[in-house]
Order: C-alpha cells, then sequence, then structure tokens
C-alpha cells in the first residue's frame, strides 16, 4: 500500500517524482504530495490523484534537484489534504513520507502531547516526524540521521519512510522495517522508490533495502547501516524492466492490455523451462534443494486473494499427480495461528510482490518452525525473493492494474510445471500422461489466444448483466477456484456482489439466491464432471436463472440450455484452468467499463498489501 518516490542529484526534482507517482498510483491513490528541497522545505498535497496534484502545483516555485513525494492508500485518517503525506513535524523541521503502520502511535502520541506537541492530522506518520523531531532538538550534537535511528527505535510496525530536513539541506534519509524501498543508482544521482518500476527508466542498477536498514543519500555519497547504528554492507543489483510494459499502448486500461498479454507471459513463464519435444521441465531455481522436496512428507501453501486460488489449483495438481498431501492456507489467518510445521514439511509461498505483509509474515513463521521455505513471485529483488530458501519466479512482466490477472495464470503455470516435475521425479505419473500433459502445456499460449479473439461478443453478454445485483459462480476439480478467482474479478472491479462455489455445493445453500434476476456463470468444459454440471445448470434454470456458460468449444447441447455462451478450446483437465479463467476476466472487465468504473484503480484497494 502507499507509493514512495524521492530524487537527489543534477535534474530538477518535481518532474520526476511526478512521473514516479504516476507509476506507483496502482499503490494507492485518494491523496498524494510533494516535499521539494532547495534551501528550504515545501510542501505540496492535495486530496485525489497525481493528476490534481500536478495541476495544483502549476503556479507555485517548485523548482529544487531534491525532493520526496507520496501516493496514499488510506490507514490512519480518512483521504483529505490534511492526512495526505508528507506530514510535517509541528515546527516545520522534518518533512516525512511513509508506508506502513506504526501500531503504538497512540502511545507514542500520548508522550509527544505531554511534551507539548500538537498534532494537525490524524495520521500515525504525523506522530514519526514530530518524534523525529523531538529527538533533532535534543541537542546541537542531535543529527538528523540520530534522530531518525533514535525516533524508529521507538517504533513498533513496519514502515517504509523518506526524510528530509531543514536544516541538513543536502540530503534524505530513508529506512525501512516491513515495507519494501529500493534506491536506484545513477550519474551524481539517486532514485527512490518503493519498487523499481518508477525509477527503472533512469537505471538498472538498484539497492533494495532489507528490514532494519538506514541509508543517507547525498548527490555524491550513499551510506548505509542498520537501526542499532553498525555499518551494512551494499549489495548492487542489475534489473532491465521494459519501460513498454509501463504504459497502456493501444488500450484503454492496463487491465485489458494485461488480459491480452497472457499467451505471451504464460510463454515467457515456461520460456526454458518446458522442453516439450524431450518432454522435460526444468526448474533451475529450484535445482538445489529439490531432492529434500521431493522426500517433504506435506506441502503448504500459503498466499493472499488471488494467489491463494493459485494455490487451490496447485493443491488439486500436486495431490493428484505427486501424490503428496497438500494444505492451503491464507496468509493472513496463517500469521496468527499456532500451524504444525515440521523440517519434514515444505512451505511453498505465492505472491505477486513478494511484498505482500501477511505473506511475508507466514515466511518468518514458517522458518522458525525449521520448514523448508520456497517461493514463487514476479518482483526480481523482492522481499520474499530474498529471504525463502529456493523459487521459481513467473516473470509476467509489470503488472500495473490492481486486478490481478497475468500474474494469476503465470503463477498457475508455475505450479503446473512444479507438480508435473515432482511427480516425475517420484514416479507417480506415467511417462506418457507426463509428455502428453508437457506437450499440451505448450500449446495453451496458441489456445489463449483464440479465446481472446472472442473479446467482442464477451462484450455483448457482459451488456446484457452490467446492472445486476448479485451474481453466481460455479465450477468443479480444477474449476473450482478459477470461479471463485473470476467472482473476485467482478466484485474487485465492479463493485457486483459476487461468490464462487463449488458446483455440488449448489444445492446446500445458495440455490436459494437463485431467480430470474441473478447472472449464473457456470464453467462446464466437457471433462469427466461434464454431466453432473450439466444437472447443475438445469437446476438454476428450472428456477428461472440466467447462466452464462464457459463450454468447449462445438458443444452444442449447452447452447441451448444456456442463455449465453462462451467457447474455450479443448484442451487436458490439468490445464483448463489457464483457459477457463480468461473469459471471466473480460467479462468483468466489460461489465465494470460499462458500469462507469476504473477498472485499474478500483475504490479502497490497492496493488500491493504491505501493511496489515
Amino acid at each position: 500500500m502507499c507509493g514512495i518516490v524521492g530524487y537527489i542529484g543534477e535534474k530538477e526534482a518535481l518532474p520526476i517524482l511526478l512521473k514516479g507517482l504516476k507509476r506507483l498510483e496502482y499503490r494507492g491513490y485518494d491523496s498524494t504530495g510533494v516535499a521539494l528541497l532547495n534551501g528550504h522545505i515545501e510542501n505540496y498535497k492535495r486530496k485525489g490523484k497525481v493528476m490534481d496534484l500536478e495541476e495544483f502545483v502549476q503556479s507555485k516555485n517548485t523548482f529544487a534537484n531534491i525532493g520526496i513525494g507520496h501516493t496514499r492508500w488510506a490507514t490512519h485518517g480518512e483521504p483529505s489534504d490534511g492526512n495526505a503525506h508528507p506530514q510535517v513535524s509541528m515546527n516545520g523541521t522534518f518533512s516525512v513520507v511513509h508506508n506502513g503502520i506504526i501500531e503504538n502511535y497512540s502511545k507514542l502520541k500520548e508522550d509527544l502531547v505531554s511534551k507539548g506537541y500538537s498534532f494537525q492530522s490524524e495520521t500515525d506518520t504525523e506522530v514519526l516526524a514530530n518524534l523525529i523531531e523531538l529527538f533533532y532538538n535534543q541537542g546541537e550534537e542531535i543529527s538528523a540521521e540520530t534522530s531518525v535511528h533514535l525516533a524508529l527505535s521507538k517504533v513498533v510496525g513496519a514502515y517504509g519512510i523518506a526524510v528530509l530536513c531543514n536544516n541538513e539541506i543536502d540530503k534524505i534519509i530513508v529506512a525501512r522495517k516491513g515495507s519494501p524501498l529500493v534506491v536506484g543508482l545513477g550519474n551524481r544521482e539517486y532514485f527512490i522508490a518503493s519498487d523499481a518500476t518508477p525509477i527503472a527508466e533512469f537505471t538498472s542498477q538498484f539497492i533494495f533495502l532489507n528490514d532494519d536498514d538506514v541509508a543517507v543519500i547525498q548527490k555524491n555519497n550513499f551510506t548505509l547501516k542498520n537501526i542499532q547504528n553498525n555499518p551494512v554492507s551494499i549489495t548492487v543489483s542489475n534489473i532491465d524492466l521494459e519501460i513498454g510494459e509501463l504504459d497502456k499502448g493501444d488500450f484503454d486500461h492496463f487491465m485489458l492490455k494485461e488480459i491480452f498479454e497472457q499467451p505471451d507471459t504464460v510463454e515467457e513463464t515456461f520460456r526454458g523451462r518446458l522442453k516439450s519435444d524431450y518432454p522435460e521441465i526444468v526448474l533451475g531455481g529450484l535445482l538445489h534443494v529439490f531432492p529434500e522436496i521431493v522426500n517433504a512428507k506435506r506441502i503448504v501453501i500459503v498466499g493472499c486473494g488471488t494467489s491463494w486460488h493459485a494455490a487451490l489449483i496447485g493443491e488439486y495438481l500436486l495431490e493428484e499427480y505427486a501424490q503428496v498431501a497438500v494444505e492451503v492456507e491464507y496468509a493472513s489467518e496463517f500469521r496468527y495461528r499456532k500451524p504444525v510445521l515440521s523440517k519434514d514439511d515444505v512451505v511453498l509461498l505465492i505472491s505477486q510482490s513478494g511484498e505482500t505483509a501477511d505473506t511475508l509474515a507466514a515466511l518468518h513463521l514458517a522458518k522458525e518452525k525449521g520448514a523448508m521455505v520456497l517461493g514463487i513471485c514476479n518482483v526480481v529483488g523482492s522481499t520474499l525473493s530474498r529471504e525463502t530458501d529456493a523459487g521459481v519466479y513467473t516473470h509476467a512482466g509489470v503488472e500495473i492494474g490492481v486486478a490481478s490477472t497475468k500474474a494469476f495464470t503465470a503463477q498457475v503455470t508455475v505450479l503446473t510445471m512444479f507438480a508435473l516435475k515432482l511427480a516425475k521425479a517420484k514416479g507417480t505419473i506415467s511417462d506418457s500422461e507426463y509428455g502428453k500433459i508437457v506437450k499440451e502445456l505448450a500449446e495453451i499460449p496458441q489456445k489463449e489466444r483464440l479465446i481472446l479473439q472472442s473479446n467482442d461478443a464477451i462484450k455483448q453478454v457482459a451488456e446484457k448483466y452490467k446492472d445486476a445485483v448479485n451474481a453466481l459462480y460455479l465450477g468443479r476439480s480444477y474449476l473450482f477456484p478459477v470461479a471463485l478467482e473470476g467472482a473476485l474479478k467482478l466484485k474487485e472491479i465492479s463493485y457486483i456482489h459476487a461468490e464462487g462455489y463449488a458446483a455440488g455445493e449448489m444445492k446446500h445453500g445458495p440455490i436459494a439466491l437463485v431467480d430470474d434476476n441473478l447472472p449464473v456463470v457456470v464453467i462446464a468444459p466437457h471433462d469427466a464432471y461434464y454431466n453432473k454440471i450439466v444437472s447443475n445448470i438445469q437446476e438454476v434454470k428450472a428456477r428461472k436463472g440466467n447462466v452464462i456458460a464457459v463450454v468447449t468449444k462445438g458443444d452444442t447441447a449447452l447452447k441451448e440450455l444456456a442463455n449465453d455462451v462462451v467457447e474455450i478450446p479443448k484442451s487436458h483437465p490439468a490445464l483448463a484452468p489457464l483457459l477457463a479463467v480468461l473469459p471471466l476476466q473480460l467479462l468483468a472487465y466489460h461489465i465494470a467499463v460499462l458500469r462507469g468504473c476504473n477498472v485499474d484503480q478500483p475504490r479502497n484497494l490497492a496493488k500491493s498489501v504491505t501493511v496489515e
């Protein structure tokens, strides 16, 4: 949640900050602001999006070579000018931008009030700004850097911060604990951001801060210490990002662009890993730990939201083909339970960003319990990728749309390869079945391209149901998690209440909802469960429900039975999720657009949930 940018160097800071904030709006977009340092600090902030701030500062004197910026997803205090960042200390000495939650802010605030401090906002960040100022005023020998160290030593919670000081006009101080920050290296200049995407056009060299790191950044100098003030070794990573991924191109929204990118991203995810001619699967990131994975008694998969749905598909795959016991856990629940884990267990964590707070907390818990910890992640250099024992990158590319699409299919692709490779190593799958699925997996991108050709037809279906109040999604076996994902997409971006169910559970409650106003999306390819899913459709039709069926191409029976039909190519049942989810993504997208919703930035949501 929330996005931070910063710049120090020879260039004008504001254009860099505004461009970076626009690229970070997927992390939060209810208010935004900048602090510019040119002899003294000038703070400009506004409720609303970056474009509102950009309009506001047009008439201001904004020249500076040093600045920090922030785009907010509200935690403490409603969206407003006053609650926007930067937050300024009472005497104006410090300006602070902050991502995270200070859990003990109330107690700290009480102490500060007792010492004469007053507050202008409802935020926990203003508490931190005043705490830094309190220490700074304790003596002339106390520097801004020391004040930040001392203040953070009193803080309980998570933070990624950037700090400017009115009396030390040549530096930015940054720190991280539980909330990501990266520093980009240029020629006599440095860039700061919550992730690499907003600064990738300026540099390919990055320093990823670790928890408890505090850095002082000047035009010609970068020093890194931990919160105890001890020097920390600096590791520079080289990462090249395609700048074109950060633009919508010819598409109206990032979400639509990313839906249409899925054939390419699935292909990128298995490129160099899938040898369909042999057949063979190579997962280099797991090579050195694979013998231990083969001997694991149990695999626990942990994720949130869309990643949790991908994990459910992984459970089906691993149990059917690798014959290993699998449990799927919500990261947000896992961290507060006392899960029974041992050194014979493998914990597999899935996160698009690699920075999801609940997932990282689950990672640390699993490590404490002695389990092997693996990761599936999209972002190179993320905390998840650095702290797991081993893992696999999805290579889905930058995903800007808040509602995840291509990250989901990339995650499912990795889980499919992982399950097949493990099954082959354990001897629980025949050579013929293994070869068949590997060959068909290689054909998935082309089949996805065929589905995307139905975009206009799916838009016509969306026009019929755009005014729905509720919706029901049904699927069986591998397609039950796809029903959950389809319902989530509709909820996220159109604000229509939707629920996904295992189709066999419909008669145990959800059927009570069915009437002539309810659209029921049924995922019904011609597989082993086809006759059962047809019975479910007949039950819905008998109660005058409106059925939208996702069917195998050429299915004439369901064309007669359902109100609307979307066809997908025939595939192996284990690979059907990679196809069936695309029409559901497009349906949600078009319904949301027809309802006038902002599909890339749905209300109350942010892309990377880095707070509890």
